[in-house]
Formats: C-alpha cells, sequence, structure tokens
C-alpha cells in the first residue's frame, strides 16, 4: 500500500526539478512554477494530461510498469530514483521485515571492535548510530552526541564547521536516507526521526522535500576536526545481511598521509 500520497508527492516534486530545456521543450513563455507542467510529462510519457492528474493526486494509484518506464524517461530519473518509483506503486514483498532491527548485530559489533582499526560504526536505515569502535568515538569527538548521524548533520551546529563540505554532506545524507527508507515506510524511528527534523530543520524539509534518492555506498568526506584540523578519508559502506537494514561503514586514510598521522594522533586522545 503506497503511504499517504507519496507517489503524488514524488512526481509533483521530481517534474518541479526538469527544465523544458532538459526535456527537449520551448520554454517562450512565463512559467508560475519550477520546472514541468503536468500536461508536459503526460505528453513526454505518452498518457493523457486527466490520467497524468489523477496519478498526481492520488486518485490513480495502480500505474502499469510501462507507464512506470515512460515516467522514469520523461522525468529523467537515474536507475536509484526509477527504483523508488516502482517501490511506491508496488508493495514490498512479505519477507522483507517492516521494521528494522534497533540493536546492532553481534557478530559485527565484535568484528567492529576486534578487528577493524580504523573508524567504523553499525548504522540503522534512519542512520542512527547502533555501535562504534574507539576511533570512530575519536573521529566525532567534537559532537556532544553522536547517536544519529543525520541529527547530528542538522541539528548540531559543530556540524558546518566539521564538515568541510557541509551542504554536500547533507543533501547525500538525505538521498542516502530515502534509500535506506524504502523497505521500512512504517517504522516508528524512521518516521520520528524524519518528522522531528523536518520540523526543527529547514534545511531539511527543503532536501527531503525533492525526493532525491541515492544509496551513499562509498566515497570520500572532508572532517575539520577542532584538535587535529583537516581530515581526508575514503569510506565503505557494507550490508549486514544478518540484520536487515543495517550498515557497517568504514573509513581509511591513505598510509602515510597527514590525514593518516591525524587519525593515529586522535587515537592518542581516546
Amino acid at each position: 500500500m503506497v503511504r499517504r500520497n507519496e507517489l503524488g508527492e514524488f512526481l509533483r516534486a521530481r517534474r518541479s526539478l526538469i527544465s523544458p530545456q532538459q526535456a527537449g521543450l520551448p520554454d517562450d513563455e512565463p512559467r508560475r512554477v519550477d520546472g514541468l507542467r503536468r500536461e508536459e510529462v503526460a505528453m513526454l510519457a505518452g498518457v493523457s494530461s486527466d490520467y497524468y492528474t489523477r496519478l498526481e493526486q492520488g486518485r490513480e494509484r495502480r500505474p502499469s510498469e510501462q507507464v512506470l518506464d515512460a515516467l522514469s524517461r520523461a522525468l529523467h530519473l537515474d536507475v536509484h530514483a526509477s527504483q523508488h518509483l516502482f517501490r511506491l506503486v508496488q508493495p514490498a514483498p512479505e519477507s522483507v521485515p517492516a521494521v528494522a532491527p534497533a540493536v546492532a548485530h553481534p557478530g559485527v559489533v565484535a568484528i567492529l571492535n576486534d578487528v577493524i582499526a580504523a573508524p567504523a560504526m553499525v548504522l540503522g536505515p534512519a542512520l542512527d548510530v547502533l555501535s562504534m569502535n574507539s576511533q570512530a568515538r575519536a573521529l566525532y569527538s567534537d559532537f556532544a552526541c553522536t547517536s544519529n548521524l543525520l541529527e547530528m548533520v542538522f541539528l548540531d551546529e559543530v556540524a558546518r564547521y566539521f564538515y568541510v563540505d557541509w551542504e554536500t554532506v547533507a543533501r547525500d545524507s538525505v538521498r542516502n536516507v530515502r534509500a535506506l527508507s524504502m523497505p521500512f515506510h512504517n517504522d516508528p524511528r524512521m518516521l520520528a526521526v524524519v518528522g522531528r527534523l523536518s520540523i526543527e530543520s529547514a534545511d531539511f524539509a527543503l532536501f527531503w522535500a525533492q525526493h532525491d534518492i541515492r544509496p551513499r555506498l562509498g566515497g570520500t568526506k572532508r572532517f575539520r576536526h577542532s584538535v587535529v584540523g583537516e581530515i581526508d578519508l575514503s569510506f565503505e559502506g557494507f550490508s549486514v545481511n544478518e540484520a536487515p537494514g543495517q550498515q557497517l561503514l568504514i573509513y581509511r586514510a591513505d598510509p602515510g598521509s597527514a590525514s593518516a598521522d591525524a587519525l593515529a594522533l586522535l587515537n592518542t586522545f581516546e
């Protein structure tokens, strides 16, 4: 079942991001709203304007796969956004739990603390920090509370200093949570985190309303720690198969680099 009218919200948000020029349409008159009009999306997708309007208004909730494919093309959706569109319409398999485990898998926690000699943590789908090793605690020691990465990014004033590229980190975090939340639409914790941030952070509310979606499985981040200065780290995320929705996140610095020296120095303070 589609929760609320998420399909309509998604379609409205995504058409607002596509300019007429991007869609190959003339833009020779003033527009009252950003992006494409409903009738333009309908034309590009090969459906009637009335049918597309019913989709946005929630009066039609079961478009065919052919229509979804056409809408994906019309809205220039990448593979992640296209999968998200399909999942909004097609119910999740019954084998997928509706609520993510709230406690880190013990086997992963053991690896986290006894094997991995780098900053690492176990995250839930709402970016709750379920467990972190001593190196990760040292890395994030500028924050008073490290229970949820998303709340740290948007609600802690330290974040805009700590993350050198704050806006990139913020947008990527929202995109990532969108992707991670798909199997857990009715998870109370997911709803609580998104609800709180939507009220308390205008930036989060803006980014969330754009319905952008992209899992963040790896990349680089630049940190600015109050003790050791800037640290450049790469990271990788690994799904925990025994705990659906959980992810093991591991950071690393290039051996012999200034960032590796900074991490080593930080660990002496933990």
